[in-house]
């Protein structure tokens, strides 16, 4: 945990008693400020006090003299309208920020030089975020990892020299962080997303824009419009930039030619790793994500060397094209994350002669956007209430059956994978649908396909355990 000394003895409101918010409640409580927290779900509010955590319903308090109010980042700050506290506050002249504001102010108190990389982006933080303290971790170096990958980022050792932190940051921890200032910080890509709380497009990029504004070194990949106009701004602005590009050859930056990762400067271009052969860095996206990775590690102060033994051995991120087990020349493959067809690409454009398993809970949209893709896909194996649906739009384009649960496809895909007698196959988990038809969410519906992978006769299982993990 990160006790907050840096508001001791000072009067703080919180709303948002989820899982982050929970742990930014303790990290208060611990670093001596006098918090009054508060949630619009009464069992959590219970569930605090009987912690000791002293709540009140924040309609009722003295908003005068508070310090400041912190707010969770699921709890609408803008849009479609501010929740009612953030009225409260404005109305008191309240500053608003989150967990990722108090842990800057942390660092800048007690160990303001300690390395700092902040991940943000539409698609593939988690991915460069994980990749990025595994390549720290492997090179023996004390590293911290959290924010909107899973772990809350208060929840974290403390601050001190020489302790790398990696957090990823959602463009709600952004939009509460307004000191963020990384040692490196990372904007991968901009598409919509989340626009119901940003309200337009635009602000949706300013927000993420925030944070390699802030950065000692901004990352920032330029393969969208919004993107590269942010480098430029940032580089007028005298920032210190390095483009990345999955598309495209760079004067200055890191780009990806083929499996290549290639650093340019003054026009010249020298290679810096080959993703060749990493069966968790498969696919062009993954390619930036690796360039990005690379960029933010040298900033940092990493060797070329240590960069390339952490691509190398990178066990992936879970659940997201994650190589869970191998027979013979079939590879089983993990992307139960990909809860929608735009999610579900990546991984059918990384791997041919697929064996793929599909279905859960439908999107909007269904399938029909993956058809390119399609030619790809040796036989499909559908389940969930989304199977009739998928098999019209397969119809005679791609072999099918309705297996109807994941164990069964799982067999069937195994067993005619083994016949298939090209030089390699994929039986893929990847269902361009929520899982709550069949499984409480994506992460069980994954772990219960390593299961069933672990249970074929013959299959090496890649990593640690039959519950995915590593």
């Amino acid at each position: 945990m990160i006790p907050i000394s840096t508001l001791n003895g000072k009067k703080v409101a919180l709303f948002g008693l989820g899982g982050s918010g929970f742990a930014t409640a303790r990290a208060l409580v611990a670093g001596g400020a006098d918090v009054m927290a508060w949630d619009d779900n009464p069992d959590s509010v219970a569930k605090a006090a009987a912690e000791g955590i002293a709540v009140a319903d924040l309609r009722t308090i003295d908003w005068n003299g508070l310090s400041v109010f912190v707010l969770s980042p699921g709890v609408p700050l803008t849009h479609p309208k501010p929740h009612w506290t953030v009225d409260l506050a404005h109305a008191a002249g309240v500053e608003i920020i989150g967990d990722v504001e108090l842990f800057v102010r942390e660092r800048r108190a007690h160990a303001p030089d300690c390395p700092f990389i902040a991940i943000t982006g539409t698609n593939g933080k988690s991915t460069t975020t994980a990749l990025i303290a595994h390549i720290l971790q492997s090179s023996g170096r004390d590293t911290q990892l959290g924010g909107n990958i899973g772990t809350a980022v208060l929840t974290l050792d403390p601050p001190k020299a020489g302790r790398f932190y990696v957090v990823e940051c959602s463009s709600y921890q952004i939009d509460l962080a307004p000191t963020l200032n990384p040692s490196a910080g990372i904007l991968l890509n901009l598409t919509p997303d989340h626009l119901d709380r940003h309200g337009t497009m635009q602000h949706y990029a300013d927000i993420k824009e925030r944070l390699v504004a802030g950065s000692d070194v901004a990352v920032v990949g330029v393969d969208d419009s919004h993107s590269s106009l942010i480098a430029d701004r940032i580089e007028r602005a005298g920032g210190k930039v390095r483009r990345i590009s999955r598309r495209h050859a760079l004067a200055d930056g890191l780009y990806a030619e083929g499996s290549r990762i290639l650093r340019a400067s003054n026009g010249a271009a020298n290679e810096i790793a080959d993703l060749d052969g990493i069966q968790t860095l498969r696919g062009g996206h993954n390619a930036q994500n690796a360039a990005a990775a690379i960029a933010a590690c040298l900033a940092v102060g990493v060797s070329e060397y240590e960069i390339r033994a952490g691509l190398k051995s990178f066990p992936g991120l879970k659940h997201r094209m994650q190589p869970v087990g191998k027979r013979g020349r079939v590879v089983f493959v993990n992307d139960s994350k990909a809860t929608n067809a735009d999610a579900a690409a990546p991984a059918l454009s990384s791997y041919e002669n697929i064996y793929w398993i599909a279905g859960g809970l439908p999107k909007e949209g269904g399938i029909t956007s993956l058809a390119p893709l399609f030619p790809r896909i040796a036989k499909a194996y559908l389940i969930g209430e989304a199977a009739p649906a998928f098999a019209a739009t397969l119809g005679d384009q791609v072999p099918y059956e309705i297996s109807g649960t994941l164990e069964r496809a799982v067999a069937h895909a195994a067993a005619d994978a083994d016949r298939d007698e090209r030089e390699s196959a994929a039986v893929m988990l990847s269902p361009a649908c929520a899982s709550f038809d069949q499984y409480k969410n994506f992460e069980v519906r994954g772990d219960a396909f390593v299961s069933h992978v672990a249970a074929i006769d013959g299959v090496t299982m890649l990593i640690g355990s039959a519950t995915g993990g590593k």
